[in-house]
């Protein structure tokens, strides 16, 4: 009983200096200092009413809690200060900076359904585009209410410096910073650990800046988006010397030389429209249920038209919009950062630019925010006339991130129509799909689809759903739901007289990011038995991770209806050839495609952003130099060797091509010549 008691004391001790502790370090200190603790309330009030009014969520804690970490790191520089007009003048900037960055970003969103960025507000339009309407919505209590604070703040200031304020030392005031900074440091490191590994993916990214903001709040969002900034003018002042005589020498040595085949120019002066198709992987067209092809439409016109069985998404990062720029300029993705975002404003070779050189009008559609991976300024970038972005549409559907496909596709039809009418020349146009994005779990619309089968089992009917509610089997149904939309969508063009001079190109963008274990489930389950199948049992398929990365590709088809072309292609094909294959079709090319085109190829190298890569013979590793062989035919050293070596260097040229802005650089300088 006696130890009980002792323990009792002691922590009844502990408590009562912590108590003091928090009394003296905090409570004293404000109660001496409640300017400082206004200061954080008041800053700290706006930004929960910027997520307030913006993404209307103030119930998530991290957020709160790293601005107030954040704001009190910056509030104990307050004690760096000697005399109190500095002081005033330091509190009194970061005040209007926090009501004027709130206000920005709230316009900003309002127009742009996104976070405003300093890289994108300094190459976009936004002031003159948005200038008019601010005036016109002046009288809201939106542009308002991020003054209150301030105003409040002010008040409250000039109210206590008439009261008498406590001076300090030279030492009370290093304690105070201290103090400050320390307590900041740790609520940033609390909160960091409940940041979950999708946030910090999304932090480093900056794709989803809406995400970014909901969870790390706004001084964290901006002080990233600072550095995201500057990045790649920080990588301009290093190495130059060296990428530009690397580039310029690849070329010199590799210079174009289109390779005329039996496709080059048969669609000259046709309209072409490409469907970038999200998260559609090869796999999808092979699968079917009771009967019931998962995409019986795209594998029609694949059927129908030039498939590439073997094609790869060679994305880093920047997932969907890697794939829009391997696809438009045939070069690979930026190995550090996103290219849409980190170097937008670099000079690109596109096959946009190169179907305006040949008089086509060229346009791009979507239905989510033109903010959405920076398209809107990209897509200007890249050599669209217009881009068509949310705001375009009529929301009428929504499913997962937006618009819902089919009612995208159905609404396209409408303005393709419009544009064929408007414009005497033929058009480019991209189609940017929606539903078909991760986490496929927003499928009300979609449950006439099952991923189910029955059996008979003892004379008895038996219905499995082994993949049914998983997120393989949800990925199949939204496959399907897409594919109804496609197959509508060529209807109405077909309706509409669309399709008598068009081409269709249809491209998945990269694999669903699907985990293994619902492969290896679906290689190895066993309906009579209701149970996966393991190494012992008969008929196992020993699914390994090479066989995992090769089931992840993505198709390529070109497709018109005469069915001018009807062949699949299986030599090995990356999203960096497409320009290379398109092109020739129109006669349209870059003097800087580091892709080939593959249609009377035997083999080629698919390089990836870690500098693996694919053949017809072999999957290598370049992370550990494993081999894997696809089809059983022996490779010896000098073939790896030689790939290798090619990976390397296609990943360098490219890299220095971006990072550098060397196409500008080569270009300008040949034209001074």
């Amino acid at each position: 009983m006696k130890k009980i008691d002792i323990s009792k004391k002691g922590l009844k001790k502990k408590k009562e200096k912590i108590k003091k502790f928090i009394k003296k370090n905090y409570i004293n200190f404000f109660k001496n200092f409640p300017i400082i603790l206004i200061f954080i309330l008041t800053c700290l009030a706006n930004t929960i009413l910027l997520r307030l009014l913006t993404i209307h969520k103030i119930y998530n804690p991290k957020p709160i809690l790293i601005d107030l970490g954040v704001l009190l790191i910056i509030s104990s520089f307050t004690f760096l200060f000697k005399n109190k007009k500095s002081k005033k003048r330091y509190l009194f900037f970061w005040e209007i900076f926090t009501a004027t960055l709130c206000t920005i970003h709230a316009i900003y969103y309002t127009y742009y359904s996104s976070f405003a960025s300093i890289s994108l507000l300094a190459t976009s339009t936004f002031v003159v585009d948005v200038g008019d309407a601010v005036v016109e919505n002046v009288m809201k209590i939106e542009d308002f209410i991020f003054i209150i604070p301030l105003i409040i703040f002010f008040y409250m200031f000039k109210k206590l410096e008439k009261q008498r304020q406590k001076e300090l030392n030279k030492s009370e005031n290093k304690i105070s910073f201290i103090n400050l900074i320390a307590t900041g440091a740790i609520i940033l490191l609390i909160s960091g650990l409940m940041i979950t590994k999708t946030e910090w993916s999304r932090f480093v990214k900056m794709w989803n800046r809406e995400s970014v903001v909901s969870s790390f709040g706004l001084y964290v969002y901006q002080t990233n988006d600072f550095f995201q900034s500057i990045q790649p003018k920080i990588n301009n002042l290093f190495g130059h010397d060296k990428a530009y005589k690397n580039v310029k020498e690849y070329y010199d040595e590799n210079s174009y030389q289109q390779e005329k085949n039996e496709y080059t120019g048969i669609f000259e002066g046709k309209n072409i429209i490409v469907i970038h198709a999200e998260s559609l992987q090869t796999i999808a067209l092979e699968k079917s249920f009771e009967g019931t092809e998962v995409a019986p439409n795209i594998k029609k016109l694949a059927s129908e038209g030039l498939y590439f069985s073997n094609y790869y998404s060679q994305v880093g990062v920047g997932t969907s919009s890697d794939a829009e720029f391997t696809f438009s300029t045939s070069l690979m993705p930026s190995s550090s950062g996103t290219v849409f975002v980190n170097y937008f404003d670099r000079k690109y070779i596109t096959i946009q630019q190169g179907f305006k050189q040949k008089n086509y009008y060229t346009f791009s559609m979507h239905g989510n925010t033109g903010d959405f991976w920076n398209r809107a300024t990209m897509h200007e970038n890249m050599g669209y006339d217009k881009f068509y972005s949310k705001s375009s549409f009529d929301i009428d559907e929504t499913i997962g991130l937006g618009l819902s496909d089919k009612s995208f596709f159905k609404q396209t039809v409408e303005k393709i129509k419009k544009i064929d009418e408007e414009h005497e020349e033929p058009y480019y146009g991209t189609l940017i799909s929606l539903t078909n994005h991760t986490p496929f779990s927003d499928l009300e619309l979609m449950d006439e689809y099952k991923t189910t089968w029955t059996l008979n089992i003892n004379g008895e009917n038996v219905t499995r759903d082994y993949i049914n509610e998983t997120t393989l089997g949800n990925y199949f149904r939204s496959v399907h739901y897409f594919d109804q939309a496609i197959g509508q969508f060529i209807n109405d063009m077909d309706e509409a007289g669309l399709l008598e001079n068009t081409v269709i190109v249809i491209y998945g963008d990269h694999d669903a990011r699907i985990s293994k274990k619902y492969y290896n489930m679906m290689y190895n389950y066993d309906p009579y038995t209701d149970k996966i199948k393991k190494e012992n049992d008969e008929g196992y398929i020993d699914y390994n991770d090479y066989m995992y990365k090769l089931d992840r590709k993505v198709p390529l088809i070109i497709w018109s209806k005469n069915k001018k072309i009807n062949k699949e292609i299986k030599t090995a094909t990356g999203m960096i050839d497409a320009f290379p294959i398109v092109g020739n079709m129109f006669n349209v090319k870059s003097p800087y495609e580091l892709g080939t085109d593959t249609t009377n190829k035997k083999d080629n190298v698919v390089v990836f952003t870690d500098g693996s890569y694919v053949t017809n013979k072999i999957y290598y590793n370049g992370q550990n130099g494993e081999i894997y062989n696809i089809n059983g035919e022996a490779v010896d050293e000098e073939y790896i060797d030689k790939n290798s070596e090619y990976a390397n260097k296609i990943i360098e040229v490219s890299n220095d091509i971006i990072t550098y802005d060397l196409i500008k650089e080569i270009e300008n300088k040949a034209s001074e010549e």
